[in-house]
């Protein structure tokens, strides 16, 4: 899978578990997802729910909020732990 095609899926984890004051659907990939109403409780499921739709563990070294901040940066570690 290319990792173009995570976007809608993270769209979706992020529309069922981010608790947005935003619609998902039309933030822009680099939009700050904590300015967007996502809290740090929130961002704790959406890393679980990640974990479940991409059958992927987040390593330790990866449980930073920038790695949670937007779609974009949610996406690159994504790729980078399928592709190891």
């Amino acid at each position: 899978m290319n990792n173009v095609e995570y976007l809608p899926r993270i769209r979706n984890v992020l529309k069922e578990y981010g608790r947005l004051s935003k619609d998902a659907e039309s933030l822009p990939v680099d939009a700050d997802l904590n300015q967007a109403g996502m809290t740090s409780h929130a961002s704790v499921n959406v890393m679980l729910a990640l974990e479940g739709e991409f059958d992927i563990e987040f390593p330790d070294a990866m449980l930073k909020r920038n790695v949670f901040s937007s779609l974009a940066s949610i996406q690159a570690a994504l790729t980078e732990l399928k592709a190891s």
